[in-house]
């Protein structure tokens, strides 16, 4: 079991940067592999980034790649994801995820969700 908590998310202009953090629960956190979703109104919900249990491996959306990066401190229990030349269409609720499973850009394969972060981008 593991708990999830985002912060970080706010209003920005185009072309601004966020750093979102999400701090876990727990002594396991380091054998979880995390991925980061996001939730636009009226959208379905989309991956954005992904990390291995060691950070040794990332995954990017394509809409993202080059603009986020996604690390982890294990020592510490937090998964970021700085956010850099935000685009309006980059608005949308930002969570955290955890899972036991081997790293997935697939929703279903997360057990454990935050609560949610607000992004939102201005043009």
């Amino acid at each position: 079991q593991v708990q999830l908590v985002e912060s970080g998310g706010g209003l920005v202009q185009a072309g601004g940067s966020l750093r979102l953090t999400c701090a876990a629960s727990g002594r396991t956190f380091s054998t979880y592999n995390m991925g980061w979703f996001r939730q636009a109104p009226g959208k379905e919900r989309e991956f954005v980034s992904a990390i291995t249990r060691s950070g040794a491996i990332t995954y990017y959306a394509d809409s993202v790649k080059g603009r986020f990066t996604i690390s982890r401190d294990n020592a510490k229990n937090i998964v970021y994801l700085e956010m850099n030349s935000l685009k309006p269409e980059d608005t949308a609720v930002y969570y955290c995820a955890a899972t036991s499973a081997p790293i997935s850009r697939s929703m279903m394969a997360y057990n454990y969700w935050g609560q949610g972060t607000q992004v939102t981008v201005s043009s």
